[in-house]
């Protein structure tokens, strides 16, 4: 029966196996011809890059209060269609509706006021939660900061006393922009600047915590965290301090590695972060967080340390925070107008001269899944009565201030640049001469760096503009480039920071990124494509000031425009915007116009800006 069934499978097989390998038969005939396709659709025309983008002033606000703050931070509200100003002169909110804004540009952006507000205030006094509980009456001082998440607003109110804490307010917004009081949150000292997570979940804010003016009080900076669950935030916010939640992440370094302050700082120190205070400040006090950008998927942060020239990574899981040097500025490489008393654009490269970045605002945007964060190099120093590092080069070497020796190479520079009318007016940091304290100084370090920057999500550098801002103004404005904002005087802030990069906002016009970034002193505003942040490019210059107008003020007295001091504001009117603070974007698809637009925050001028970005 077996030997049966094996023949019979072997006949199958040898017939499946001639079946199979049989000759194929003759090809048939050619089919007849389809018809023919239609048109298809006119592609559209490319693009070159980068794109040209046309910008009009579109509408503009005017508070008419000159040199006291009185249009600073700027936010939208998507609801009311709103633009909201932080009004420091008189410690309240405008909220200016731009429901009508037009699409053609106003007459003359220069001196425009198509724009009114309604005043959003808040009250004298607000009761806060301690933290065992109990209600606690609190005295509001100055509104420093505002951030709008859906319908929620949020404003970080200072204490009359800077050294002490302050509190967040929060309100719900209804179509109108008008508000309802929710709840006030205590949070650290000098609350400078405050901002939503992506996701709503959180509030974070950036404690300053500035010292007084005679170094009596230094409070410690730190970040308040404040919890928002169903729209309602926490009685209590959380605190990052800048001791024990301080974390670094090489694994060359173990936990007890800087577990006391004096290791924290050596450590701080050697990567490059700057430190300039009286002896016995610590860590925490010499930290002072300037503005805050989070990741898209709000689980990191990242917070500007501007006199300390450093960049602070916040982990909002972990509730830590790494310090991360900026570096320095090599002005050896990039050309440099140095001085004002020329009076001219006039452009060197100073061997030995460094410039620390010192960001104030940031900003972040994602790239290839990468989160990558934008900064305005604006510079600063600390300049109390009790502490100043504040010098001139030519201060180094008088024998009546450090009456120190500049090395042969850096004594040359200074000789061949004009001396004390050269680079011996460059303002820089005493806190960095000499350090090895042997009475010869090689180099000067200058604040800011002129700049914008890009840096990947661990702080390392990308992209800078280099020496663009100075030659971009010097080309387009001549001898008015570097002009100071309280009057007209070109080549007036040469000597110090430039034009003062201050404001920056990134935002996406027709599948593009751009940053957006205004100087706060000559009043510029430069725009580049940043999409690819390893290939980022100069786009346009705008500016909406008259050089003409004829005017002085002094922002740091009581009244601005006093004529007894000499002070004349009479054409401040015509002279255009003034000391740009901040930048708001807003995408074409939330804007009441249906273009994008940029709302700009002039704190000298008093004045709030609407731009409409569009490609031409």
């Amino acid at each position: 029966m077996l030997k049966r069934s094996l023949l019979t499978l072997s006949i199958i097989t040898i017939l499946s196996g001639c079946s199979l390998d049989g000759d194929d038969g003759v090809a048939g005939p050619a089919g007849p011809a389809g018809p023919a396709g239609g048109s298809g659709q006119t592609g559209q025309p490319g693009k070159n890059l980068p794109r040209e983008l046309n910008i009009e002033v579109v509408g503009r606000f005017n508070t008419g209060i000159y040199g006291k703050s009185a249009a600073e931070v700027v936010q939208f509200h998507k609801t009311s269609n709103s633009a909201f100003a932080i009004n420091s002169a008189d410690n309240q909110i405008e909220v200016i509706n731009l429901t009508n804004l037009p699409i053609t540009a106003v007459g003359n952006g220069i001196t425009d006021d198509s724009l009114s507000s309604v005043p959003f205030t808040f009250a004298d006094t607000v009761t806060v939660k301690n933290d065992a509980g109990a209600d606690v009456s609190v005295v509001l001082g100055e509104a420093n900061s505002i951030a709008i998440y859906g319908d929620m607003l949020a404003i970080a109110v200072a204490s009359p006393a800077k050294t002490s804490n302050g509190v967040v307010l929060f309100y719900n917004l209804n179509a109108t922009g008008v508000g309802s009081f929710v709840k006030a949150v205590a949070v650290g000292a000098l609350p400078d600047m405050l901002i939503f997570t992506p996701d709503g979940s959180k509030v974070l804010v950036a404690n300053e915590g500035e010292p007084d003016t005679d170094y009596i009080l230094d409070p410690e900076g730190s970040i308040s965290v404040i919890n928002l669950s169903d729209g309602m935030p926490a009685d209590l916010a959380q605190t990052i301090n800048l001791s024990s939640d301080m974390v670094f992440s090489s694994d060359l370094l173990s936990a007890n590695d800087y577990d006391t302050d004096a290791k924290r700082k050596a450590l701080l120190q050697s990567t490059g972060v700057k430190f300039a205070s009286p002896v016995g400040t610590s860590v925490a006090q010499e930290l002072e967080p300037e503005y805050i950008t989070v990741a898209a998927d709000s689980k990191k942060a990242w917070v500007s340390l501007q006199e300390s020239n450093a960049i602070g990574i916040i982990d909002l899981t972990d509730m830590t925070i790494e310090v991360k040097a900026l570096g320095l500025k090599d002005w050896g490489q990039y050309l440099i107008d140095f001085t004002n008393e020329d009076e001219v654009a006039s452009f060197a490269k100073l061997p030995n001269v460094y410039g620390m970045y010192q960001p104030d605002s940031i900003a972040s945007y994602q790239w290839n899944g990468a989160t990558f964060i934008v900064s305005a190099n604006e510079g600063d120093s600390r300049d109390w009565d009790a502490y100043s590092e504040d010098i001139r080069a030519a201060d180094i070497i008088d024998p009546d201030e450090l009456n120190k020796t500049f090395s042969t190479e850096l004594q040359a520079l200074y000789d061949t640049t004009g001396g004390d009318d050269g680079l011996g007016r460059l303002k820089v940091s005493a806190a960095m001469v000499d350090p090895d304290d042997d009475g010869i100084v090689e180099a000067l370090y200058a604040y800011g760096a002129r700049s914008f920057s890009i840096w990947d999500q661990n702080i390392n550098m990308v992209y800078d503009s280099g020496d663009d801002f100075g030659r971009i103004s010097a080309a387009i404005l001549g001898n008015n480039f570097n002009s100071a904002h309280t009057e007209n005087k070109g080549d007036n802030r040469s000597d110090d920071k430039g034009g003062e990069p201050e404001a920056i906002d990134v935002g996406t016009i027709e599948d593009r990124t751009y940053a957006f970034i205004a100087q706060e002193r000559s009043g510029d505003l430069f725009i580049y494509d940043v999409t690819n942040p390893f290939q980022s490019v100069f786009v346009s210059h705008y500016i909406n000031r008259d050089f003409d107008a004829e005017f002085e003020l002094d922002d740091d007295l009581a009244n601005p425009c006093d004529p007894t001091e000499g002070l004349d504001c009479t054409e401040v009117p015509f002279a255009g915007d003034l000391g740009p603070e901040s930048i708001k974007f807003v995408p074409a698809a939330d804007s009441p116009n249906g273009n994008a637009l940029l709302i700009i925050g002039n704190e000298v001028s008093g004045s709030v800006t609407v731009y409409q970005v569009t490609e031409l």
